[in-house]
């Protein structure tokens, strides 16, 4: 997969394509997909909803993801690596060629999956009470 500064997410059709049900699992993933390449990124899904920060991930709503997405492409290919996950041929043709491409299939392909969340016993999480567990869960999805 190529490295990238900067990775934008076609969200429903990743979310089609991959083994995730809900936009909040697939946020959380690539959430953690893109803080473990020290890298940013932006995933776009149709429609209303809230946006949100997710550590180095912008979770962004839109009336037509596709526009979202090539704008998005267009105001950063200049000045970082940008690469644009999607299936969409449409979106991939306006890009640009400075824009790295990949489709969501690939994508899912040479994706590893972040660790699950149950750590080995013994670990720091069995020390934390509930309370402080969830306040620190919240704290790491940025809310």
């Amino acid at each position: 997969m190529p490295e990238a500064s900067l990775y934008l997410f076609d969200g429903y059709n990743l979310l089609h394509a991959g083994p995730y049900r809900e936009p909040r699992e697939l946020a959380d993933a690539l959430a953690s997909f893109v803080a473990t390449r020290g890298a940013r990124g932006v995933v776009v899904f149709d429609g209303a909803g809230e946006d949100l920060q997710l550590g180095p991930l912008a979770v962004r709503y839109a009336p037509d993801a596709d526009s979202l997405l090539e704008r998005l492409a267009a105001e950063h290919r200049e000045r970082e690596r940008v690469l644009l996950v999607s299936s969409d041929r449409a979106v991939l043709g306006t890009a640009g060629r400075q824009v790295a491409q990949l489709s969501s299939q690939t994508f899912f392909r040479d994706f590893e999956p972040p660790p699950s969340a149950s750590a080995p016993p013994g670990g720091l999480g069995d020390k934390l009470d509930a309370e402080t567990r969830a306040r620190l869960e919240r704290l790491r999805r940025g809310e």
